[in-house]
């Protein structure tokens, strides 16, 4: 929704700039200011920058972070505008008005755009992803509910601890240094799920849960992951999925083909070309195996 928004924004700067460099003077004079020296050469400047401005907002993958510049354009437009139209009278004080309440209205919809993607940078990053499991549902979630086990498929993980009373510590690899936190199981149904939460100030906030149910016709087990990072969890999972080259949800995803692989097979399938375990970066981004002539 917010990129949505931003895309608009960024076709009014197309459009406002498009007609700044074509038709300067026409321009000049629909905001009154077609007397000032050298109104053209700043009605062209500014109309480059909104050429900029749309060319980012359009171009990129995330061009809500591009509305905060805009907002900078809008504040220096809008402070030409109000001295343009303190020194005139008539005509072009009302034309100079009019442009002023219209660049005004445009900040304020820059402003709304980047304020809601403020408010999405600082919600909790949630993601999810499931997997089915050619293993008996008790077996799955015996294997998932001693927490020793999940460094084995999840890369990013370096260790967990069970401290008893439903109690973890948990230790994680990050880009630069390493991170731990302390977690406790909140709901617990044996077989069934799995939920658990951080330990408020005991390191990174996050939270997650999962399910086990039996697969169609009662064979295997659907796996079901829920995870969800406060601030400074949700910024640890972006500087690992920018390591990693991949979307945090992918990375989850990736965790429980390995959780699958291990399950099915006791071990992380790998080939004589890639000997180097689990852990090894290029290891990281398997793809499910395929018979040669598929990949033809």
């Amino acid at each position: 929704m917010t990129d949505r928004f931003a895309r608009a924004l960024g076709w009014t700067s197309l459009a406002l700039g498009t007609a700044q460099l074509a038709a300067p003077r026409a321009v000049t004079r629909l905001c009154g200011v077609d007397d000032a020296p050298g109104a053209k050469t700043i009605t062209r400047l500014v109309g480059g920058r909104e050429l900029l401005h749309g060319a980012l907002l359009l171009g990129g993958k995330t061009p809500a972070q591009w509305t905060w510049t805009r907002m900078a354009g809008d504040a220096m437009d809008l402070g030409l505008l109000g001295k343009a139209a303190a020194a005139r009278t008539g005509f072009r004080r009302r034309r100079a008005l009019f442009a002023f309440g219209a660049v005004a209205g445009i900040a304020a919809l820059d402003a709304t755009c980047a304020g809601l993607r403020t408010r999405k940078a600082r919600s909790p990053l949630q993601v999810r992803a499931s997997i089915t499991i050619n293993k008996p549902r008790a077996e799955v979630y015996r294997f998932w509910r001693d927490l020793e086990n999940l460094p084995t498929f999840m890369t990013h993980l370096e260790s967990v601890r069970t401290l008893g009373g439903g109690r973890s510590r948990w230790r994680a690899k990050g880009p630069v240094v390493d991170l731990e936190w302390e977690a406790e199981i909140i709901d617990e149904r044996a077989g069934d799920l799995i939920a658990w939460r951080s330990v408020p100030g005991r390191g990174v906030r996050n939270a997650g849960l999962v399910s086990f149910t039996d697969g169609p016709a009662g064979r295997g087990t659907v796996v079901d992951v829920s995870l969800e990072y406060g601030m400074r969890g949700r910024k640890l999972a972006a500087a690992v999925a920018r390591m990693l080259g991949e979307h945090p949800e992918q990375q989850v995803r990736d965790d429980l083909r390995r959780f699958k692989q291990v399950m099915e097979t006791g071990e992380v399938v790998r080939s004589e070309g890639s000997p180097e375990g689990h852990r090894a970066l290029r290891q990281l981004h398997q793809h499910p195996a395929q018979p040669i002539g598929a990949r033809a």
